[in-house]
């Protein structure tokens, strides 16, 4: 803004305040804080990214029951660390967490372990936890292999 805009406004301001006008704080932030969000955000950086990301996961990861979606969502709330290293490419972030997954055996059998806890709380009933080299539950619908299957098939999607 050019000064003699601001000397005017600050004329106008101040003669506001002699009229008898009633001054307020709202008045001060007003006239100080009017360019301070001129073409940012309001919404911290981080937390458009994260919500970006979990509307990916929302649209593009085949799970009816949801749980696995949650569970995933979950994941990227927990790793903000992680998508803050990489705000200019945050599927970067997104492709490491779900490859770590699939490929560490214990963090996919406990990320499986968390799936079947969230699908527990959503339907109210107890879940049916597989152990590591056993057979699944015939009722399980999150097994290691089901949950590592669409792991890879959501990396597939992220990869294109």
């Amino acid at each position: 803004m050019m000064n003699s805009e601001q000397d005017d406004k600050d004329r106008e301001l101040l003669k506001d305040v002699l009229t008898g006008r009633t001054f307020t704080i709202a008045d001060l932030i007003a006239k100080e804080g009017g360019d301070f969000l001129k073409g940012e955000s309001p919404v911290p950086k981080l937390l458009q990214v994260k919500t970006e990301l979990n509307l990916l996961i929302k649209e593009n990861v085949a799970d009816s029951l949801g749980a696995l979606k949650a569970t995933l969502q979950d994941l990227v709330d927990e790793n903000e660390l992680e998508i803050a290293k990489n705000l200019d490419q945050p599927l970067i972030a997104l492709v490491e967490i779900i490859e770590s997954l699939i490929n560490k055996p214990n963090l996919l059998y406990e990320f499986v372990r968390r799936v079947d806890m969230k699908w527990g709380q959503t339907y109210g009933k107890r879940p049916h936890f597989q152990s590591p080299g056993q057979p699944p539950h015939p009722d399980d619908d999150y097994t290691h292999e089901s949950v590592r299957q669409k792991l890879n098939d959501f990396l597939y999607i992220l990869k294109i």
